[in-house]
């Protein structure tokens, strides 16, 4: 049983959510107060992507990143932030018999320096590195992230001096983390993203995050996250498993049957939640410690 651990909030995400939820955040503004808010309610990290303001659809354009990355960095309120570096990896292939060219208005396919571009000018204290290729989700939308991008992205994050978290979609991306890590690409403390019930990644069931703790590698700093109405539940699991937590809208809309939820509402459920089973919530301040961060920015 886990005596303590961390909340980490996505805020937004790259999802379709927006016409779902009117109030997910799309603006640098609005992604940058639900973080503080977020963090406000216990939240140590904001995991951020950022949307197009005028249409809300997902986004990497550096300019966004930065307006919501100097907003949380001039607040009051400390948090740890964690970009994503996941978008410039997207490839929707025509279907059936034909599969190219690519659908080129949903592919979007560029290079590790380039995904990496705001990391590099930003400096977080965390950004993503989503450890597989995959289908993902419905369609035929392909997240794409080959062994030579990754380890090219592995090298220039250690090199920044960036702590990646380890997005881990399947048991096979685990088996990568472990290649990068005997390659040198990685540095401990390992930090990994267990992501549970996406289609067509580790299925929903807690026999197979049982599997996927079991090969973790020694001394590794993992976090869980389930979709949906099973996100809450998930926060309660975590501490039996030596699990950290996230919850945000990138990931969940609802706090209950009916009720659209706030970040800052998830990450006080989940406050609640952990609470009440006597787990102590670690601060920032605490976890820069845990996974020897370097706050640069």
């Amino acid at each position: 049983m886990k005596s303590s651990l961390f909340i980490t909030c996505a805020v937004t995400g790259a999802g379709d959510t927006v016409s779902g939820h009117p109030n997910v955040p799309v603006t640098p503004k609005d992604i940058a107060e639900s973080a503080i808010a977020a963090a406000k309610a216990g939240a140590a990290i904001a995991h951020i992507h950022v949307r197009n303001p005028e249409t809300g659809q997902a986004a990497r354009d550096v300019a966004y990143y930065r307006e919501v990355v100097e907003r949380i960095r001039d607040a009051d309120t400390d948090v740890i932030i964690n970009l994503t570096a996941g978008m410039g990896g997207d490839l929707v292939l025509s279907s059936g018999e034909s599969p190219l060219p690519p659908v080129a208005e949903y592919t979007d396919m560029v290079g590790p320096t380039e995904r990496l571009m705001h990391v590099a000018e930003l400096l977080p204290e965390i950004c993503t590195l989503d450890c597989g290729t995959m289908n993902f989700s419905l369609g035929d939308y392909v997240m794409v992230n080959t062994p030579s991008m990754l380890r090219e992205m592995a090298r220039q994050v250690q090199a920044l001096g960036v702590r990646p978290e380890l997005e881990v979609f399947d048991t096979g991306h685990l088996v990568f983390v472990k290649q990068l890590l005997k390659e040198g690409l990685l540095d401990h403390p390992l930090m990994i993203q267990l992501c549970m019930g996406v289609p067509y990644g580790a299925p929903n069931d807690l026999l197979t995050l049982q599997a996927m703790v079991a090969q973790m590698p020694p001394d590794s700093v993992y976090s869980m996250f389930s979709l949906g109405r099973f996100q809450l539940p998930y926060v309660g699991v975590a501490p039996m498993i030596g699990s950290n937590v996230r919850v945000g809208l990138e990931d969940n809309l609802y706090l209950s049957r009916g009720k659209l939820a706030t970040n800052a509402e998830l990450v006080g459920r989940a406050a609640t939640i952990l609470t009440a089973m006597n787990v102590e919530i670690m601060g920032p301040p605490t976890v820069r410690d845990l996974l020897k961060l370097r706050k640069q920015g």
